[in-house]
């Protein structure tokens, strides 16, 4: 993402120091036709058109994006997680209400209430969504899924009690 907004930068420069050009061309020429006038004002108006697009996907919608994660995580905290908060205190979720949270920190188990939105990160889901995903992968890795395993267990063994 750092990358495109690199490249695009200059295009974007560009794009502004055309549309200045443009409306100083457009003020000395007054004594110009209708025509002129008209396609003079639509070469300023795209190019502005074009940086507020770009900004669009560029900044504002990954923002939301993000917001809309953080507040998913957020609201699906369970008690027992383990979270860091905007300030990089980490604890233990011991009890959760609605907008607020008890954590407990430190060997001495001091507990502490901090307001939800004060969540940054919940080091307990990520590690969820990472042992899933590597459980996932071993899956696919051997070929197997698993409702597999266990049924082809259960055959051998009622095999090894016949064979008794």
């Amino acid at each position: 993402m750092k990358k495109l907004c690199k490249l695009l930068a200059p295009a974007i420069s560009a794009a502004s120091v055309f549309s200045l050009s443009t409306v100083n061309a457009f003020a000395e020429s007054g004594s110009g036709s209708s025509g002129q006038q008209q396609a003079s004002m639509w070469s300023m108006i795209i190019p502005l058109a074009i940086v507020f697009v770009l900004m669009y996907f560029l900044m504002i919608r990954p923002q939301k994006k993000k917001e809309k994660e953080t507040k998913n995580m957020q609201s699906n905290i369970q008690i027992g997680d383990e979270i860091v908060t905007i300030g990089g205190i980490v604890g233990l979720v011991v009890r959760k209400g609605e907008d607020n949270v008890v954590i407990e920190t430190g060997g001495e188990k001091n507990k502490m209430r901090i307001k939800l939105w004060a969540v940054s990160e919940n080091t307990t889901a990520i590690e969820r969504a990472k042992a899933a995903q590597a459980e996932k992968k071993a899956g696919l890795a051997s070929g197997k899924l698993k409702d597999e395993e266990p049924a082809e267990g259960k055959k051998s063994k009622k095999k090894d009690k016949e064979s008794e």
